[in-house]
This record gives structure tokens, sequence and C-alpha cells, in this order.
């Protein structure tokens, strides 16, 4: 017995709309998708998708509308012409941009009849589909379930709650997590590279102390949550000293400082709190509630 699939609407095909849409067609999901630039569709079309001809005619063709765009303003600038055929729909913007813009953005769409989830895909377009691939979701739950198993193929469906705001939420967060230890890991690299060492070489050393720093995270949750930040051996001065000192070599080597300059910002200003006697998660008071300039 065949099992009809929902279809789906993808609108914006960039890597990750690329993607998304190459995986609802291969979980056999009708699929028609629409682009600026109509080009970039030709293998999905060869693959099986409808190319639409238009915003208004990509909307028609589902009741769900996937959207893979730059940012809202993308968003508005593809759709604000073609409201009318918004309603009764389901749009789930999995773009980039703030959890208040998510909030305005489902007033927009319940403005034109329309039901908005918002979300924030938590792997790299490769990944799509894949068993690690997971995707925090936001808005009417009921929206939510009812398109469950189509928003599966992309990944873990992991909804977040009722506020549109908090897949952007989540979805930031974890980007401020990945991008800062992207960014330290080149910073490192830097480092060495003065001394001719490869990232070949020092990626291994990183990786070791990145395991080491996801059991320290793990370690430090209860003093986050209880805001209780006893020194268990690795002072706020402590470490801050550490960091003066990882910025003293940067500027010693000529490299980029900007990096460790905000990482000892933030102990800086934790001492000057008089957090100085207490444990290095004490960064997060002033981080949550940084004292007026």
């Amino acid at each position: 017995m065949n099992t009809i699939r929902e279809h789906v609407t993808m609108i914006g095909l960039g890597p990750m709309g690329q993607a998304m849409a190459a995986a609802f067609l291969d979980k056999g999901h009708p699929v028609t998708v629409w682009n600026r630039t109509a080009s970039r569709a030709q293998p999905l079309v060869e693959a099986g998708a409808t190319l639409a001809a238009s915003p208004t005619d990509a909307i028609a063709a589902a009741k769900l509308i996937v959207l893979s765009l730059t940012d809202y303003d993308a968003m508005y600038a593809i759709l604000g012409d073609h409201t009318a055929a918004l309603a009764g729909r389901t749009v789930v913007n999995l773009s980039s941009d703030t959890p208040q813009r998510s909030r305005e953005a489902a007033e927009w769409f319940a403005g034109h009849g329309a039901r908005f989830v918002c979300g924030g895909v938590m792997v790299p377009a490769p990944l799509i589909g894949a068993e690690e691939a997971y995707v925090f979701y936001s808005g009417p739950s009921e929206a939510v379930d009812e398109h469950r198993d189509v928003l599966s193929v992309i990944g873990r469906v992991d909804y977040r709650g009722e506020d549109p705001g908090l897949a952007q939420l989540w979805y930031q967060s974890q980007l401020d997590v990945f991008l800062t230890m992207l960014s330290s890991f080149l910073h490192s690299a830097a480092m060495l590279a003065t001394a001719g060492v490869s990232a070949a070489e020092a990626a291994p050393y990183a990786t070791e102390t990145l395991r080491l720093a996801a059991d320290i995270i793990d370690m430090s949750v209860p003093a986050v949550d209880a805001d209780d930040h006893a020194d268990v051996g690795a002072s706020t001065a402590m470490m801050g000293a550490s960091a003066d000192h990882i910025l003293g070599a940067s500027r010693e080597l000529g490299i980029d400082t900007t990096l460790p300059e905000a990482v000892k910002t933030h102990y800086d200003r934790a001492i000057a709190a008089g957090h100085g006697a207490s444990g290095w998660t004490s960064l997060y008071r002033t981080i949550l509630r940084p004292p007026a300039e």
C-alpha cells in the first residue's frame, strides 16, 4: 500500500535549501521549489522537483512552506508582494535572525492568515537528514505536530515552546559557542604559525583541549544554575591572569588581539565587580547583567 507523502514547497536554494529539498525528494515527498536564480533549481528539477514560476505559485502548491534564506529581510522581500496566497498555509522559516524578529514575523504571518514556525538548523548542509542532525523549532505546537513527519526528514525535531522567538534564541546561543570555538582555534593556530607550526600539527591538541572544555562545561552547570560561584580551584583572578598572558603573547607575536581582548574584558569586569576570589563561573553574573559603562 502506497503512502501519500506530504507536498512541500521550498523557497531559497542556497546550499542548505538545496540539501533540504533533496532530502524531501529522497523520502518521496513531492517538492515545489522557487529561487530568485532559477538555475539553482535545475539539479532538483532533474531529481523530480517542480520549479514554480513565481512565489505565489510556489506558495499555492503546498500547505507547508519551508524557507531557507539569508535573513528575515529576504523573506519579506520575496513574500511581501505575494501575501494573498499565504492564507491557510504553515510557513516554517529556517533562516537566521534574532528572536524578536521571529516574534514580529509570527504577527505578520498571522495578519495574512498563516501560521508561522521558527526554526534553527543545527548542522551544516552536508549533514541534513543525517542521524546527528537536529532542528530547534518554536511556535504553534499544533503546526509542528501536524508537519512533524516531513520536518523530521531534515533532522530530529527539537520543539522549544510556543514563543516564536525561542527557536532562534536556542539557535543563536549554540552558534555563539560554535563560532567562538572556531575563532579560538584559528587564533591558536595563528599563534603557533609564528613558530612555523602547521595547523595539522596543532589540531589534535586543540581537539583534546576542547574535550577537556566539554567536561568542564558539564562540571560548571550546577554553579551557573544556582548562581553560586565558590572557588573550587580555578578562581576568576587566576583564570584572568591566564587571559592576560594570552593577550600579552598575542601582542608580542603581532597577531590579531580581538578575541583575547574580549575574553580578558570578561575577567576584568568580573574582578572589578568583586568576584576575583570566586570561581571562574562568576563571569556569568557580569555577562548576564553587564555593568553600566
